[in-house]
């Protein structure tokens, strides 16, 4: 086996350990610890690749293990808190956490292939700036933070909180495997100057996360995804069409 980075991997691993103590406390019935496991493991994840990168320590190993590690901690564990916390007790609850399992290995598998193959003819829908699909750190986090929010403030009965999760882990599924562009940070040059008041986003929502975590990482969750939603639909329905219709007028 040849050598491996170590810093790298060594915070992979801890999004892979984040998981599956995620999915301990799920089966313990601590859902809220659950939870966080799985939010900690996303910011390891955010981080793993900029080290990797910043110390030139890529690699193939580090590839593979970072899908591996994303599958168990935004797959499974999610699905999981899925079914434990709510979707257990009605019929199609295990099949909802099941679809969720499984279009996140999809969507990480296509994603892995097609950042290989990097053909211009499989990534031409691929707007720059853009994920294909919903990331599966995104969907956990939808997941995480709707449960979050039920634990604490107990919004939906009962009766109602397994259909509104199965619908919810459907759906997430569906976005992870579609083609719907999602809006990527990667990109984002945070070296580049701008106007003082936009240093006030980022500190406003440190202070509502310090303050109210919950509430502000549902809301933030839910923008994104409503926002990403609506753009996709404008481009695929107006945009695009406006711009065939001037293509045909010429």
């Amino acid at each position: 086996m040849k050598k491996i980075y170590i810093l790298p991997n060594l915070v992979t691993t801890a999004n892979l350990v984040c998981g599956f103590l995620s999915m301990v406390h799920a089966f313990q019935g601590d859902f809220k610890g659950s939870a966080w496991f799985i939010i900690i493991g996303a910011i390891c994840d955010s981080l793993d690749g900029r080290i990797a990168r910043f110390a030139r320590a890529t690699s193939a190993f580090g590839v593979q293990y970072d899908s591996l590690s994303d599958l168990t901690s935004f797959g499974i564990a999610p699905a999981i808190l899925l079914f434990t916390f709510a979707t257990k007790n009605i019929g199609i609850g295990v099949s909802a956490a099941a679809f969720y399992a499984i279009c996140a290995a999809l969507r990480l598998a296509r994603f892995n292939v097609s950042a290989e193959e990097k053909d211009p003819t499989k990534l031409k829908k691929i707007r720059k700036g853009y994920f294909q699909g919903l990331p599966s750190p995104a969907a956990a986090g939808l997941v995480v933070t709707t449960v979050l929010v039920q634990n604490e403030f107990s919004l939906f009965s009962d009766s109602l909180l397994p259909w509104l999760m199965s619908i919810l882990g459907f759906s997430l599924a569906l976005f992870m495997v579609s083609n719907i562009p999602f809006p990527s940070f990667k990109e984002v040059n945070w070296r580049s100057k701008g106007k003082a008041w936009i240093l006030m986003i980022p500190v406003i929502f440190i202070l509502s996360v310090i303050q109210a975590p919950e509430i502000t990482l549902f809301v933030v969750g839910y923008l994104y995804l409503f926002l990403a939603l609506s753009w996709a639909a404008y481009i695929c329905f107006f945009r695009d069409k406006k711009q065939g219709a001037g293509i045909a007028a010429h």
